[in-house]
Formats: structure tokens, sequence, C-alpha cells
């Protein structure tokens, strides 16, 4: 169900849901509900699509920095534009900062559960993360569910909204296909502390790891994924509208998991390696495969992988 067709389901008279409570249920945000975000203009996206540039470049950089990187290219922005543009975008400097807000009503925070933790297996910790990406004459949310052994990506999902309901989908679809991890880690971003989200770990008796407050290099591999899709692909051919970057990230996602070696692999590709420590498992646990053909998640073959592939082009 689309994220406009659930807002419609909305009862704006119920007697013993609020507003609020539906909401949660339903997956949408409340902004969204109570008003139409007004699109950006033309001069905006252009100091999106900078701002963007230099934070994949240097994500350390904050908006009095921004600004002035920004004007020393020629925009006449000031620091209060800049906050908003990076507000609208979802992104932050890196680094600790203060605690000044809370979180939302229902919102828990868990722990940071990988500090000195050797991984060196598949499926022993995901981790999920949403990016920006500029799309033509506007926006896109992209995010990304990544297994931290092999790197690769699982699963992945794109959005005009930065909506809990498409995190959701990612994580569904990265379990169905997979199997499950140990641990899965992401931010503390709304749309990973929400109860939609939390929940449907929680149910699946995963432990859920929350990196600190403002620092990316908690979950620094899917922030590198970024800056590969990035640089190899969406600045370089400058998707038009959402059904070109969909094609063209379903490719270069292909790509990255199945033919582009990595280096931190010693130049496996990141399936490959997915694939060996999932058969490593099953020798060493000694499965019967024939009387528990379901106990452990199979390596999709290039048929299926290629199936699932123009399914998600079409």
């Amino acid at each position: 169900m689309s994220v406009p067709d659930r807002r419609a389901r909305l009862d704006r008279a119920h007697r013993l849901l609020s507003i609020r409570r539906q909401c949660q249920l339903l997956g949408v945000t409340r902004s969204g509900v109570y008003r139409t975000p007004t699109p950006a203009n033309d001069d905006d996206l252009a100091v999106m699509r900078r701002i963007d540039e230099l934070f994949t470049a240097w994500p350390f950089l904050g908006s009095r920095r921004m600004a002035r990187m920004l004007q020393g290219d020629g925009a006449a922005v000031n620091r209060k534009r800049v906050q908003r543009l990076m507000r609208l975008m979802g992104i932050a400097a890196v680094g600790p900062k203060p605690r000044t807000s809370t979180p939302a009503p229902g919102h828990r925070i868990f722990p940071y559960l990988l500090r000195g933790l050797r991984i060196d297996r598949p499926n022993q910790v995901w981790a999920a993360d949403i990016t920006y990406l500029p799309i033509g004459r506007g926006f896109l949310y992209l995010v990304a569910v990544m297994d931290w052994a092999s790197r690769a990506v699982l699963s992945w999902r794109l959005s005009n909204t930065m909506d809990v309901s498409f995190c959701v989908a990612a994580l569904e679809e990265a379990l169905a296909r997979f199997g499950k991890p140990e641990i899965f880690n992401t931010d503390q971003g709304s749309q990973f502390t929400s109860t939609a989200f939390t929940g449907a770990l929680e149910q699946a008796g995963i432990q859920i790891s929350m990196d600190g407050r403002g620092r990316w290099m908690d979950n620094v591999f899917i922030e590198r994924l970024w800056r590969s899709l990035k640089h190899e692909d969406v600045y370089l051919k400058g998707y038009a509208d959402g059904r070109e970057a969909r094609h063209g990230i379903t490719a270069w996602i292909a790509f990255y998991n199945s033919r582009r070696p990595h280096q931190a692999l010693g130049y496996a590709t990141p399936m490959t390696v997915w694939c060996d420590g999932v058969v490593n498992a099953v020798a060493a646990q000694a499965v019967d495969m024939m009387d528990n053909a379901r106990a452990l998640p199979t390596c999709p073959q290039p048929q299926q992988q290629q199936q699932q592939t123009a399914a998600l082009a079409a």
C-alpha cells in the first residue's frame, strides 16, 4: 500500500486512537498528514546537489563551514539557508553533539553493541542507513540494508519522503531473502527508532544496536557504499527521474554485489564472500539439508539474481 493510500485511511474523528497513534500504526509521518510539503525551487535544488557532493567528500562539514565553501563557489547563501536544506536532506555533520532534544514519544534508543566485537561471518551484523539522491528537478531518499562481514547489499528502496514504511519494506525483503542477523545496527534517525522498525526487529528475535549521536564512523561501511554509489553512478549519469534512477541503481547494485572487486575483501566480490560464509556455516553445523531444507538461507543462484533484478526494475 502506498503512502497516500495509508494516509487516506486515517480517521480524524476516531474516538479511541489519536492522530499520532494512527500515524505510528500506519507507518506515516504526522507532518505529511497535517500539511503537504512545498516542493523545492530550482535554486534550492542546485544548492542541495552541491551540498550533497561536499558532504559525501567531507562528512565532517557543518552548516557554518558548508556555507563558507558554497560562498567560495559563488553561491549566494547564508548559514540559515544551509541549515534548512541540510535538515531537508536528512544530513548532519559527524562528531559528538550535545543532547539538545529528546526522542519522539514511543521511540526507544538502544545501546551500541559493536564496540570491540569481531565481525567475521555473514549474517552476524547487518546495518541500514538512508542517503539523499539528487534526481532531475527533485530528489529521492535511498535506504539500504548491508551485511557487514561481506559488505553485500541485501535490499534497498527508494522513496520521495523520509517515511518509515520504505525502511520497513527494505528490512522485510532482506529478512525474507537472506535469513536474519544476530545484530542489526542503525543510526538514531526517527525512521530506525520508530516502533514499526524496532518492533519488526524484536519480533524476529534480532538484537538492536544504534550508533552514538552524530558518529558516522559507527556505521562506516555503509557510508563508504554511499560514496561509491554516488561517485561511480549517480553523479556520472545525472538521472532525470525516479524511473531512471531505479533502473540505474538496480544495475549498479547488481554490479557491486556480484562483479565489482572489493579491496577490503581481498578483491573478492561481496556476494561471493556472503555465499562462501553461508556454505562454511552449513558445513560447520553439519545440517542435514534434506531434512532441514529451510533451516538456513541459501545463496541466490545467477538465474534467480537476474529474475530478482528484473522484478525490481519493473
